[in-house]
């Protein structure tokens, strides 16, 4: 099942084990700069609020209700993260409008090993955009369909879905007893990260919105070093989540959107500190098709639109380093 429990997915699947259970929420932060620059992680800024959609249904286009999930509100250009947490490995793939957003292939419902397609929670702590090179992203930034903006249309020609859409596959039942509760010592490797340790620790727009290549990020996504036939892929749920621009959030919920998040200037400036993550697993290769997208400011001046907004290079001065050795873990009590 899937519950939203303040403003995160919470994913339970406790006919394959007791505990067997990951969430997932969707965290604010500031856009870094797109220039072709590698910058180091953002800080996260909160959870984006998060709403269910058939709370709204008389108000959202028929393709919503269709698609069913939730939604969530972000103003163009602004970008986020995906921030996960659980102690049971569950295997997890994020679409951005359909396209794999570490393999760059179209929706399939099924895990790929050949290219691996999904991400290993815990060992995989967020994930902050496209797969475009092995220890590279480019950054998740919302931008409307329908421009030629989104990954989606860069790829496919076609402005459809929007959104993101994610499914989350636990381990099977047998795989991980023989790994974790037939084992002496409990593994500390499987650590979940306290919200103050996170990194940190409109005109009229039409409501659909999508996913486009940002700034450039280091960041690993890791191999699973289980192996494909570990996951219980009948035992696996999904849901979409759709991108509302904020006016519009506001006009259908009547609830104020978030205030816009600082950019990466006025950050830096005031010495508050960016994120570098440690960890020696194995990391894939980026996907050729995502390592071809048009970045959002590349975007812009192609279409002959100047320069993307509050996007001048910056040189961060804080650096903090952190690794599974850094965080606490948010036992059972």
């Amino acid at each position: 099942m899937i519950e939203l429990l303040n403003n995160q997915l919470s994913f339970r699947f406790p006919e394959v084990h007791q505990k067997a259970a990951c969430s997932i929420d969707f965290q604010r932060t500031l856009r870094i700069p797109d220039d072709n620059r590698e910058y180091p992680l953002p800080p996260g800024l909160g959870r984006f609020p998060v709403e269910h959609v058939d709370d709204f249904a008389n108000k959202l286009p028929d393709t919503w209700r269709t698609h069913g999930g939730v939604f969530i509100p972000m103003y163009q250009s602004e970008a986020l993260w995906i921030n996960f947490s659980g102690d049971y490995p569950c295997a997890v793939k994020i679409a951005a409008g359909k396209i794999n957003a570490v393999s760059g292939e179209t929706w399939s419902n099924g895990l790929s090993a050949d290219p691996q397609d999904y991400a290993v929670i815990p060992e995989q702590p967020w994930l902050d955009g496209f797969n475009v090179s092995e220890d590279f992203i480019r950054q998740f930034v919302a931008m409307p369909l329908g421009e030629g903006f989104t990954a989606e249309e860069q790829i496919t020609g076609k402005a459809e879905h929007g959104g993101l859409q994610i499914i989350v596959y636990p381990m099977k039942h047998d795989i991980y007893v023989e790994h974790f509760e037939r084992t002496v010592q409990a593994d500390m490797d499987y650590l979940d990260m306290p919200a103050f340790l996170r990194r940190s620790v409109c005109e009229s727009a039409p409501l659909d919105m999508g996913l486009a290549p940002g700034g450039l990020m280091r960041q690993e996504i890791y191999e699973d070093e289980y192996g494909i036939d570990a996951w219980d892929q009948d035992n696996g749920f999904r849901c979409f989540i759709h991108l509302a621009n904020s006016e519009q959030y506001q006009m259908i919920t009547g609830h104020q959107p978030p205030h816009q998040p600082a950019t990466a200037k006025d950050y830096t400036e005031a010495d508050l500190p960016w994120f570098d993550y440690y960890d020696d697993s194995k990391a894939l290769a980026g996907s050729d098709t995502l390592g071809k997208l048009t970045s959002v400011a590349a975007k812009v001046i192609e279409k002959g639109k100047g320069l993307l907004p509050d996007n001048e290079p910056v040189q961060p001065k804080i650096i903090k380093v952190i690794s599974k050795g850094n965080l606490v873990r948010d036992g059972e009590f």
